[in-house]
């Protein structure tokens, strides 16, 4: 396993970005009324999810901490999951592009899931006392 020094080399973060900037550019063509609730929602949401792995990551010299920010990016990326749903059925994203979209968000949940469950794995051993 590659030693991770920083939030970005993590593939969850990476994919994270990625969905966050598709959802950016798809939403550039959504209706001008919906800018202040719909697309400003779904923006904010995906752009949370790497923004908590970040911080979970930066907090994992404690555990609590660690899982904690883990569990609000997947409410985050299950938040973005219920926008798209939306934009779907409000016919401002085809159904095939929803589900890609819909489909990475559960590829990450199922991520950070897995990272929550064994945060040992993670995070950082306690310094010992100097004598």
């Amino acid at each position: 396993m590659k030693l991770i020094k920083h939030h970005w080399e993590l593939d969850v973060y990476k994919l994270t970005v990625e969905a966050a900037m598709d959802i950016f550019r798809t939403s550039k063509r959504w209706p001008k009324e919906e800018m202040y609730s719909l697309t400003d929602q779904i923006r904010r949401s995906s752009r949370a999810v790497p923004a908590a792995i970040a911080e979970a990551w930066r907090g994992r010299k404690y555990g609590a901490v660690f899982v904690n920010k883990l569990s609000e990016a997947e409410r985050e990326a299950a938040e973005t999951q219920t926008w798209l749903e939306y934009a779907v059925k409000c016919d401002y994203l085809e159904r095939k592009e929803g589900a890609r979209l819909f489909r990475a968000c559960d590829r990450v949940i199922g991520k950070l899931v897995k990272m929550g469950n064994e945060p040992h794995r993670w995070v950082l051993a306690k310094s010992r006392p100097r004598a």
